[in-house]
């Protein structure tokens, strides 16, 4: 691969919700929103499409509230509506960069989002606008790790860029466990098998079925995107 150029045609970047938190507690910090933006427009100006499905764990937690006592469709549900205002405050970010961008909800929400139609969407990308996947699947029990993953296998992405606050998958926490271990490279049998939380089982499986690569890397470290997107090496490959 000649360097600086893309190894990957298409991608979708799964952006946790804690993503947006930079060094707040709770909520958005439009500061990092945007220097997260700005690590967009990087690959898509190397000619990359780009598609996004972001979280909404800085706002709320539908295990949280399952936890507290909460029906779990009704937290799913609250999640679910994190992910829109979490798309929404990215969205802003993208356009102040100068990108084009759909906001994509998988719950109907007219005033704010398009609904998920696949065509569509795919014409999106051929147009270059980046798209914002809101809402995960639209149902509770579906994580946005699987939902990442349906719809990166339906609009042929040809890798997930799985963005954390940790440089790789580790045998066990790193931030719990001093001992764990770094792989460079592991098959997705083994993710399943150790159990590693690097997505939901669900997920995963998806992914080991349709042979569709995870790249998992630290998102705070600048450039990191760029890397992933141009095949250097970073963070672990799943596959």
């Amino acid at each position: 691969m000649e360097e600086g150029k893309p190894a990957y045609r298409r991608v979708l970047l799964k952006l946790s919700g804690e993503a947006l938190l930079g060094s707040q507690p709770y909520g958005i910090d439009f500061r990092k929103t945007r220097a997260i933006a700005a690590e967009i427009k990087q690959i898509h100006d190397l000619g990359v499409d780009v598609a996004i499905m972001i979280g909404g764990g800085n706002i709320f937690r539908g295990a949280r509230g399952v936890a507290e006592g909460m029906d779990r469709v009704s937290a799913d549900h609250i999640g679910l509506l994190a992910t829109i205002i979490n798309g929404l405050a990215l969205q802003d970010a993208l356009e102040k960069e100068g990108l084009n961008t759909r906001l994509i909800s998988a719950l109907e929400i007219k005033a704010v989002a398009e609904p998920f139609i696949r065509r569509r969407v795919l014409r999106h990308l051929e147009k270059r606008r980046v798209v914002i996947f809101t809402a995960g699947l639209g149902s509770p029990y579906f994580t946005t790790d699987t939902a990442a993953v349906l719809r990166a296998l339906e609009i042929k992405a040809e890798v997930i860029l799985k963005a954390t606050k940790v440089d790789g998958v580790y045998s066990s926490d790193p931030m719990v466990d001093p001992t764990a271990t770094k792989f460079e490279d592991i098959n997705f049998l083994d993710v399943l098998q150790q159990e590693l939380k690097v997505m939901d089982s669900t997920a995963i499986s998806l992914c080991k079925d349709n042979k569709l690569p995870i790249i998992v890397f630290n998102l705070n470290v600048p450039g990191n995107i760029k890397k992933a997107v141009t095949g250097e090496k970073v963070g672990t490959r799943v596959s």
